[in-house]
């Protein structure tokens, strides 16, 4: 690291802009709502969950389809289904006895679809 990235950033003097602050306060959402979003982006934090939803961001799958491309066993993957689908990020629906898991909806959908724009860029 070059000396100047070794810098901490600071204001150069100890001048708070009142008017920024109180703008971007007003626009802040609740305390419970940021938890919220903490708490979804947590659900990301795991590299199994993330194969998962990557997955399904390229297919509709089954419990044993999953289980299969990502070598776990069926056990390992309903439990991180479980996960997903308690944080709205997956949907299930049943054909006779299989259950299809997929992405909720577009929101969930886009967001894979950025991160790994992000990440290509």
């Amino acid at each position: 690291m070059q000396p100047e990235e070794q810098k901490i950033e600071r204001c150069g003097q100890v001048h708070v802009h009142r008017d920024i602050v109180q703008k971007v306060q007003t626009l802040l959402p609740p305390d419970e709502q940021l938890y919220d979003l903490a708490e979804l982006f947590k659900v990301f934090g795991d590299s199994t969950r993330v194969k998962i939803l990557y997955a399904l961001f390229e297919s509709e799958m089954c419990v044993c389809d999953m289980a299969q491309l990502l070598g776990l066993s069926q056990s390992a993957v309903s439990h991180q289904l479980r996960t997903l689908k308690n944080s709205k990020l997956v949907k299930f629906r049943r054909e006779g006895k299989t259950v299809f898991y997929s992405l909720d909806d577009e929101h969930v959908r886009s967001i894979i679809g950025q991160g790994m724009e992000h990440l290509r860029e």
